[in-house]
């Protein structure tokens, strides 16, 4: 618990009206942030501060006093109300029991497409069905949340009669109402992404000749100039792994990918995201990332040096 003492104004009172101790009032604290005072935010919640001490401070001029208040609070962070969208798949399930884990941080809830991958998770009532394309059926998921975890992406399914014993090679299609540029657009803090997106010639851009990498872009790019904190986070090869016994590392523009570090285990994956939306050394910021093999190198505990090594807004 940190305290803070704050001189909040100055006033000039007339001495025949001043008592000392007379003077109440009620004070709102918002939390510093290095958001540009344009941008918009989600619905960050205020602090508001309880009053320990108040007391005035008094100079006379003539028959003025001038009168000084001073607050010493001590404020307490809130836990934040964090979505994560997706809190079915893979690497979402492990974020999701991050944050669940770190109760005295963080207020979980998940957003997920079935019910059975509801129950998959644990079925909580922190956790809701609903389709991102469907502004209505999220509504009650992101009421009153403080931060987004996007882990959601559109999803390509296998044509059918595919005979891999005669050497054929399978074939992509995307449902209709599923394809990547009609899933992209939603507004987050931090949102999971693919390396190889510079190349518009990456194999998976011919998958279903739907250029998924190029609408993940796009759905970056929005964010980007959305003006809302964010960090964009593109994984390398993601793997089933276990997370914390390896040194992470970061870059731009796929340059990864022309080392033989390309891969990282989803745990780590899911621990940069929670650290992300903790550290403000992650906000408005795009990285590439993988690790270094398993037993190669330290493993990774310092995140802020790991984001502060990141320049690139997108």
């Amino acid at each position: 618990m940190a305290m803070t003492t704050t001189t909040l104004f100055h006033a000039l009172v007339p001495s025949n009206t001043y008592k000392l101790g007379a003077v109440s009032s009620s004070f709102v604290s918002v939390p510093r942030s290095s958001t540009p005072p344009s941008s918009p935010s989600l619905q960050f919640r205020s602090l508001v501060s309880d009053t320990t001490s108040i007391y005035g401070r008094r100079k006379f001029t003539g028959n003025i006093r001038r009168v000084s208040l001073t607050v010493s609070a001590a404020a307490a962070a809130e836990p934040l109300t964090v979505l994560v969208t997706g809190a079915g798949g893979r690497t979402g399930q492990i974020v999701y029991k991050k944050l669940k884990e770190r109760s005295d941080q963080f207020v979980a809830r998940g957003l997920v497409r079935t019910k059975e991958s509801k129950e998959k998770i644990g079925g909580e009532d922190e956790v809701f069905v609903g389709d991102i394309r469907d502004p209505e059926a999220i509504a009650p998921a992101v009421q009153g949340i403080d931060a987004l975890v996007i882990l959601t992406s559109a999803v390509p399914k296998m044509k059918p009669g595919f005979d891999p014993s005669k050497g054929e090679r399978p074939e992509f299609y995307f449902e209709e109402g599923a394809y990547p540029e009609q899933a992209a657009g939603v507004k987050q803090i931090v949102l999971v992404g693919s390396m190889g997106g510079t190349n518009i010639n990456n194999p998976l851009n011919s998958i279903g000749n739907a250029n998924i990498l190029v609408w993940k872009r796009k759905a970056e790019q929005y964010l980007a100039d959305s003006g809302i904190p964010y960090t964009i986070i593109r994984a390398g090869g993601l793997q089933d792994k276990e997370g914390g016994i390896r040194e992470l590392i970061v870059g731009k523009d796929d340059e990864i990918l022309e080392t033989e570090m390309r891969t990282i285990a989803r745990a780590d994956v899911a621990e940069v995201c929670v650290q992300a939306l903790q550290l403000e050394e992650a906000k408005y910021k795009a990285l590439d990332l993988a690790s270094k093999p398993e037993g190669t190198g330290t493993p990774t505990k310092d995140f802020k040096a790991l984001f502060a090594q990141v320049t690139a807004r997108f």
